[in-house]
């Protein structure tokens, strides 16, 4: 089990194929990153205390997107020592549950969110993958990498 300690960071995020192509959080209008108004990233969030990563991921897909799926296995780890931050990267899989029904904060009109746009579910096709701005970029990297081999 992987604890949340008062110097570093955790933060999970899943790697879900479904209906020909990979789950994103589609970011648009978000005022707190002046470098990226506009951007998708992998589904995931800051691991709970007493969480282990992998029930980390699942609860927070569950919350975002609202569909259940099962951990395959671990892909990638970024460590950003700029925000003292780890993160994990995991290949999951779609079990069940509709697509878009995700009841997360992010979705309550907490004014807490304010400053961070909007958060837009969306399935996009392997074909268009490379033409967007998907964060975090190194991963993007190692992402497009396995996905042009066929491991994903």
């Amino acid at each position: 089990m992987v604890e949340k300690n008062n110097k570093l960071t955790i933060r999970v995020a899943g790697i879900v194929p479904m209906d020909n192509g990979f789950v994103f959080m589609h970011r648009k209008n978000v005022k707190r990153n002046k470098d990226y108004e506009e951007y998708y990233t992998f589904p995931g969030g800051h691991l709970e205390e007493g969480e282990t990563l992998e029930e980390g991921v699942i609860r927070e897909i569950k919350e975002e997107f609202g569909i259940d799926v099962k951990v395959v296995r671990n892909l990638y780890e970024l460590e950003n020592n700029k925000l003292n931050m780890k993160e994990y990267f995991f290949l999951c899989e779609y079990i069940n549950g509709e697509f878009g029904t995700g009841e997360g904060e992010e979705f309550s009109n907490n004014p807490e969110y304010k400053d961070s746009g909007e958060y837009i579910p969306e399935i996009v096709k392997r074909e268009n993958i490379s033409n967007l701005v998907l964060l975090p970029l190194e991963i993007k990297e190692k992402f497009m990498l396995d996905l042009g081999k066929g491991n994903l």
